[in-house]
């Protein structure tokens, strides 16, 4: 079918793809992936509170970062960002930040939006009545959450916050616009140097697919582990 398509561009690739490419990209989806479900779960319980500017505050945040696209984020983040440091420190120059940190930074922010709404949704499939519970034994509200309403409300929504993951996973190759190397801008950089784009894109795609349907299926299975009996 491509009579001229060259593995062996492939093949004298594959190290670099991996050891420069795949590291930063795993190391950035694990990283925002953390950051955002921390971040996430306090916009979650923002949302969720009783006191309404508090409310309102993470409502109007999760609102705007779901109706922006990434690429526009990280762009922002990463020319502004410099600038309104620099001001807040009162610098006359701007701080200097970094392709990787802005990166950091905007996959945290952005991806808390996300997890914000699953983690609110597991939180209101706990029973209010344990809520109540909570209060009875003299429970605070930050109290209630932490030790009786989070940790169920975690485990209910563990597959479907790894599935977001799985997202944040492939969305990580648009930090290719910041000419960082990724495992996309790897790619491209070997592409652009051999004249092999075709054989190096198709590589990319592969191992996308590859990574990302097997991911899935382990959210699957553990998503059938984790189910309750009766439900």
């Amino acid at each position: 079918m491509f009579p001229d398509f060259d593995f062996d561009v492939i093949q004298r690739s594959v190290g670099y793809l991996f050891k420069e490419g795949m590291t930063f990209t795993v190391t950035l989806t694990l990283m925002a992936m953390t950051g955002g479900i921390v971040f996430g779960t306090l916009l979650a319980m923002m949302r969720l509170s009783h006191f309404k500017p508090l409310a309102l505050i993470a409502g109007g945040y999760v609102n705007l970062m779901r109706s922006i696209p990434l690429l526009l984020v990280i762009f922002w983040f990463y020319f502004l960002v410099p600038w309104i440091g620099g001001w807040l420190i009162g610098a006359a120059e701007p701080i200097q930040v970094g392709a990787f940190l802005s990166s950091v930074i905007t996959f945290m922010m952005f991806e808390a939006a996300y997890y914000c709404e699953i983690m609110r949704a597991g939180i209101q499939s706990i029973p209010g009545g344990q809520v109540g519970a909570g209060y009875a034994l003299g429970l605070n509200y930050w109290q209630t959450m932490g030790q009786i309403v989070l940790p169920q409300a975690f485990r209910n929504m563990l597959p479907i916050l790894l599935t977001q993951t799985i997202i944040l996973f492939q969305d990580t190759s648009l930090v290719y616009v910041l000419s960082i190397t990724d495992f996309l801008g790897a790619a491209s950089k070997v592409a652009q140097r051999d004249g092999r784009l075709i054989e190096m894109y198709t590589f990319v795609a592969v191992v996308y697919f590859i990574v990302s349907y097997a991911l899935s299926l382990l959210v699957r299975r553990l998503q059938v582990k984790l189910a309750v009996p009766g439900r």
